[in-house]
């Protein structure tokens, strides 16, 4: 029974609290006005050249580089991987169930 009525006393407080401040909120509706930024898209001289790890020397190079000095990895033949595939298929778990609809 006390239990039932300390429920009963904190559902009411709770309701009371919540009657009082509702009384509080204008009804006024609110309107949005977006920031203004009249700097953000001037003209301005763009900042200096710095670098980004940090030494500050700067290096450059012309020309290009042979195809041999960047390695690759041989293709795979057509039918080494189909028959790949197909081992993999032979592995797979086979369902018990068919269903055709």
């Amino acid at each position: 029974m006390k239990q039932v009525l300390l429920a009963l006393c904190l559902l009411s407080s709770s309701a009371a609290f919540g009657q009082y401040y509702a009384n509080h909120i204008s009804s006024e509706p609110q309107i949005y006005q977006a920031p203004d930024h009249p700097a953000h898209a001037s003209f301005s001289s763009m900042a200096d050249e710095r670098g980004i790890v940090g030494g500050g020397n700067t290096s450059y190079a012309q020309g290009d580089r042979p195809a041999w000095d960047f390695p690759q990895a041989a293709p795979v033949p057509l039918g080494d991987s189909a028959r790949e595939l197909k081992k993999q298929h032979a592995l797979l778990k086979k369902s018990r169930y068919v269903w055709v609809n």
